[in-house]
């Protein structure tokens, strides 16, 4: 366990199930990993998160830099925020943004594979029958990465 610092704005702190609402409803985030030469490398990722165990799952190629770094240095951050809303006759937007720190690993089950890739479709995908499709199609070039969530911080936010 790490020692984190505590967040700065507390007074816009939101819950922990406030937290996961946006993980599960928001259509993406960033995940951010240590990218080469030194640089963070982020990239734009579709998510699953399941409340039974608590984790994120992305998808992705089974082979690219993402997958190179996550091999190479499995400690990641997760960064969403919700689509926001205006109050009416109000100019500023007020969004959920939530920052989730953990570690990332490839699923090799291949129940555990297969049942939350399919619970990742069916978060976009019009049907299941839609999903069954993709997957039987796509299933040899798929990875499936869970996350450790081992922080989780939410704020809300009005833009001024």
């Amino acid at each position: 366990m790490y020692n984190y610092r505590k967040m700065r704005r507390v007074k816009q702190e939101i819950s922990r199930q406030e937290c996961i609402e946006v993980l599960k409803n928001a259509p993406r985030g960033i995940l951010s990993m240590h990218g080469e030469n030194g640089f963070p490398y982020s990239v734009p990722i579709n998510q699953y998160y399941d409340e039974e165990n608590g984790k994120l799952y992305f998808h992705g190629a089974k082979e690219g830099l993402k997958l190179d770094l996550l091999r190479e240095n499995n400690k990641v951050c997760f960064t969403i925020i919700d689509e926001g809303y205006q109050i009416e006759g109000q100019w500023p937007m007020h969004f959920h943004s939530v920052i989730c720190l953990g570690t990332i690993h490839e699923v090799t089950d291949q129940e555990s594979f297969i049942n939350h890739l399919r619970k990742l479709g069916n978060k976009y995908y019009p049907s299941e029958e839609d999903v069954d499709d993709l997957i039987s199609k796509t299933i040899s070039r798929i990875c499936l990465y869970e996350m450790d969530i081992e922080r989780m911080t939410g704020k809300h936010v009005k833009e001024s």
